[in-house]
């Protein structure tokens, strides 16, 4: 239900700027756990894993 005075490209816009706003807020960093932290457990589940799957 939108209003009649809202058309689509205003809400496209509105998005388009969310999206940027989210966008420079990742790019800032900040992050509590690197990236790296996060692959390496994902390695080693994935590496548990096939362990339980290999030798059962």
């Amino acid at each position: 239900m939108s209003l009649p005075d809202q058309s689509p490209r205003t809400r496209a816009e509105r998005r388009r700027e969310r999206i940027r706003a989210e966008l420079d807020r990742n790019r800032e960093g900040g992050h509590r756990v690197p990236t790296w932290v996060f692959a390496a457990l994902l390695g080693a589940v994935l590496l548990g894993w096939l362990y339980l799957v290999v030798t059962s």
